[in-house]
């Protein structure tokens, strides 16, 4: 039976217009929906006067024109990247017309993994990432910045992409968690760069602090942060049994999986959801749950360890 996940409520907004969320926190939401932005990028705004941005959003011209007429006369003081997916970080480019702030993340897409062939050559890891984001600082877990009244914990979670950072306002305990936990939908874990195993250990992470909220970049907030932890956890365990039922069965191959396992989802999302069955079939190698015939990618034969 498929695990059940207590998403959150849809959350109301206009495109262009900034909510306040709560005292430090306001969010204005870029005009991207997608299968896989859900409404659009939630780019946020910490504190008042001198602001952290986190998440800039896509490249898109009207996200940013609104986001600098909501600040008027505030001054942007940081910008906080989670990842380097084409929905978070391009729009950083876009800021350095009116903004010197400095841009700050665990580092460029693909930094938290090499990824290498067999004569030692990278790896262009996936479609869909910012590979010219650079940031001016690099940041590491428990890592802390400081504001004008704010300050930000850096969180390391990589498991989304390698590189995924989560950011946590102290003052609220509030965690701003990017890909990484987001309030409509699991998140899409793509190897190489993205990994199960990594992530599984971020979501433990998570239910090791004392996070009294998640706002994620897709999505409303996360109200109750370790009951949705736990389910998403039980939901990539759910699919985990799913792969070893189809196996069971005599289906052997990825693509064969997909239909089954994905019934209620429309074929053209087929593709995204065969690499996150990828992504826990590698898990289940690496546990020695599953083997392999030949390389171990998208197109191989799996039977039962």
């Amino acid at each position: 039976m498929a695990v059940k996940i207590p998403f959150s409520r849809e959350m109301e907004f206009e495109y262009g217009v900034v909510d306040r969320l709560s005292p430090r926190i306001r969010r204005l939401v870029a005009h991207n929906p997608s299968p896989f932005t859900f409404h659009g990028t939630g780019t946020y705004i910490i504190g008042e006067g001198k602001v952290a941005v986190v998440d800039p959003g896509p490249d898109l011209p009207e996200h940013i024109d609104a986001l600098r007429t909501a600040l008027g006369e505030e001054e942007i003081s940081h910008i906080l990247v989670t990842h380097c997916h084409l929905d978070h970080s391009p729009a950083c480019r876009r800021l350095r017309e009116f903004t010197d702030a400095p841009t700050y993340a665990f580092g460029p897409h693909g930094s938290g993994r090499s990824v290498t062939d067999a004569e030692g050559e990278e790896v262009q890891v996936e479609e869909g990432a910012d590979r010219d984001f650079v940031p001016d600082h690099e940041v590491r877990h428990g890592q802390i910045v400081q504001g004008d009244g704010w300050s930000v914990e850096c969180v390391y979670t990589p498991g989304h992409t390698s590189n995924h950072m989560c950011y946590q306002l102290r003052e609220e305990r509030t965690l701003f968690t990017g890909d990484h936990v987001m309030a409509w939908a699991t998140s899409v874990i793509s190897p190489p760069d993205g990994d199960m195993h990594a992530y599984m250990d971020s979501l433990q992470l998570l239910l090791d602090r004392d996070d009294v909220r998640y706002w994620p970049t897709h999505g409303p907030a996360v109200e109750e942060p370790h009951p949705f932890v736990r389910a998403y956890m039980e939901h990539r365990r759910d699919r985990e049994r799913q792969i070893i039922a189809c196996i069971s069965d005599g289906v052997h191959r990825i693509r064969e999986m997909v239909p089954r396992m994905y019934v209620d989802y429309p074929e053209f999302m087929y593709p995204a959801a065969a690499r996150s069955v990828y992504a826990a079939v590698v898990y289940l190698v690496e546990q020695g749950r599953l083997e392999c015939d030949g390389p171990l990618d998208l197109e191989a034969r799996f039977r039962l360890a």
